[in-house]
């Protein structure tokens, strides 16, 4: 296991600093909350910050922000916590900002279905608020319960209806950013339209807080979806699973198309007290997200699927009847991360075009189980976006730290696979410092020295979560 955090000291004159900022109860140093929040949901880094602190507004940040620059302090700026790739963990005496305190929704606008957030609302706070306007926030991951809007933006979270609506870029519409200077930039302002030089606001999403601190954002909404059906289907292979995909695609529009393997079912169903969607055991589920405009669609949909069934593609399959029906159905896929989570995963979140998935896959697969066969491999992901989730579980006989390093062997030959394939070392969980080790596999030299230039203007003291992504 880790070890416990230990107490990186700051000086006296720049706690009292600090707390003359924020309040002296909002400046913590003690064990449990530098464990707590020096940290994400990756638990291969020791957190160890000097301090936290939980600004409540723009100016404190700001305030918070030029302190750290004039005394070269390095900034890590904290969410909902629960990413997967470290790209929030503290654990070299960074001081914490988490925004947990900035959560207010205001500003509604139900004419351009816009509301402006604080970078700490939480993820389903907004999607509750979009749905009592009778609006929808379509960005949506099994974290939405403590996921952040500004950790969203900083990750460009993606998530489960990336097929039909996109990633978290799609919905911003404009944001403040903290530079590492302390200067508060207003991007674009919530227009549609804004062709007047560079578009800063998309440097800003994605880049994990290296370039600033998201502090608020305009974010778009959508109309609420209408009756929404789910189907899980059994098929025998990953390639039947893009003909069931192809098939399905040009007949109806899907909101989610969603995949996860035999041993990702097993887990849940064990573990999570829910059935088997039926009793056929498959190599792979393909789970499919439609609306149900009128019942035309839902009788489509059983054509299409008696179709592939023909086909050889799809060997069994189940459709919700009901909305509780909907939602257990959907818990098989989206419950599948809590439920390894006590496996201590290595997780590997890549991706390719779509079209090439399947040979994608079987050869990182097979990779993987040549070396390591006693390894436990359980799949899930996105596949209707070409991003599949590789994670690997602990044995219990193996330490976090000799695990680690094999998965770290592992990695190395999944990377190159990615590259091979033209894809992506980091679909959608970022690159933290787990990643960053790779990230030559998805970038070229030219693209990375760009980056640490952009970076170097934005925040020129590089305080801005120091050591995420590259290395200055």
């Amino acid at each position: 296991m880790l070890e416990e955090p230990s107490l990186v000291l700051l000086e006296t004159a720049t706690l009292n600093a600090l707390q003359a900022i924020v309040g002296e109860n909002r400046v913590l140093t003690d064990d449990d909350s530098l464990r707590h929040y020096g940290r994400d949901w990756t638990r291969f880094y020791q957190p160890a910050p000097s301090a936290i602190v939980l600004p409540g507004s723009v100016d404190e940040v700001q305030a918070i922000v030029r302190l750290a620059a004039d005394q070269k302090l390095a900034l890590v700026p904290s969410g909902g916590r629960t990413g997967l790739s470290a790209g929030s963990v503290a654990c070299n005496g960074e001081i914490v900002l988490a925004l947990d305190r900035m959560n207010s929704i205001s500003d509604f606008n139900p004419m351009d279905r816009t509301v402006r957030c604080g970078a700490g609302v939480i993820t389903e706070q907004l999607q509750q608020f979009a749905a009592n306007q009778g609006l929808y926030y379509p960005v949506d991951f099994a974290s939405a319960g403590s996921s952040q809007i500004g950790g969203n933006i900083s990750t460009n979270a993606g998530g489960i209806k990336v097929i039909r609506h996109g990633m978290t870029r799609d919905w911003v519409a404009g944001l403040k950013l903290v530079t590492g200077t302390g200067e508060l930039l207003d991007l674009n302002q919530g227009l549609i339209k804004n062709n007047a030089g560079y578009d800063l606001r998309q440097l800003a999403i994605g880049a994990e807080g290296t370039l600033g601190i998201v502090v608020e954002a305009t974010m778009q909404l959508d109309r609420a979806p209408r009756d929404l059906a789910v189907m899980v289907l059994g098929v025998s292979d990953m390639s039947a699973i893009m003909e069931v995909l192809t098939a399905f695609q040009a007949a109806i529009e899907l909101s989610a198309f969603e995949f996860f393997s035999e041993l990702a079912l097993q887990k849940v169903v064990e573990h999570q007290g829910l059935q088997r969607p039926f009793e056929t055991p498959c190599e792979y589920y393909a789970l499919l997200e439609f609306e149900q405009a009128d019942e035309s669609v839902l009788d489509q949909a059983m054509v299409l699927f008696e179709q592939c069934v023909e086909r050889g593609w799809v060997l069994d399959g189940t459709v919700s009847q009901s909305e509780t029906q909907a939602k257990n159905l959907w818990r098989l896929r989206e419950d599948i991360s809590e439920t390894i989570t006590p496996w201590t995963p290595y997780k590997n979140d890549i991706s390719t075009v779509i079209s090439k998935v399947p040979a994608f896959l079987a050869e990182v697969d097979a990779a993987v189980k040549k070396s390591y066969p006693d390894f436990e491999i359980v799949w899930f992901g996105h596949i209707g976006d070409g991003n599949v989730h590789l994670n690997i579980l602990k044995p219990d006989a193996l330490s976090v730290d000799e695990f680690r390093a094999q998965c770290g062997e592992v990695s190395q030959w999944v990377f190159e696979i990615v590259q091979r394939y033209g894809g992506s070392v980091s679909a959608e969980h970022g690159v933290g410092l787990l990643k960053k080790d790779y990230l030559h596999y998805s970038r070229s030299p030219l693209e990375i020295e760009i980056m640490k230039q952009i970076k170097k203007v934005f925040d020129p003291q590089g305080i801005m979560n120091p050591g995420k992504i590259f290395d200055l």
